[in-house]
């Protein structure tokens, strides 16, 4: 069980690492999420965005194989994913990219789940 907590944490933090190739440039960007991001803070603000999702995926992938740090990754992991798929479920009418930004965290969010799951059972087993 300890494995597939891991394998769960992975998953999230590569799909976590995937904007961060944004950190590119204004064209990457627009790539990524199908807007056409030209202004000059707007890209600073993304590219930075980009840096961040970076971060947290890197912590992600750290904690699969830490188990101190597990409960603060998942907890980090769910704000991210739920907080941006009760965005775009509030703002509605997103463009095709964006949509699939939504099904790789709905993705993310049924492995934090699973992880979450195998993690207490893990902890149940160790007698903790």
């Amino acid at each position: 069980m300890r494995y597939l907590v891991s394998a769960m944490l992975v998953i999230v933090g590569i799909i976590h690492l995937l904007p961060l190739s944004g950190i590119l440039g204004s064209e990457r960007l627009s790539a990524l999420y199908g807007i056409s991001i030209q202004e000059a803070n707007l890209v600073i603000l993304m590219r930075h965005r980009a840096v961040l999702f970076g971060l947290l995926g890197a912590f992600l992938i750290f904690a699969a194989w830490q188990p101190a740090f597990q409960t603060i990754a998942f907890i980090a992991g769910f704000v991210s994913v739920v907080s941006f798929l009760l965005l775009a479920w509030l703002g509605g009418g997103y463009n095709a990219e964006i949509g699939r930004v939504v099904i790789a965290d709905i993705i993310a969010l049924v492995c934090l789940v699973v992880g979450v799951i195998a993690r207490f059972y893990t902890n149940k087993g160790n007698g903790q």
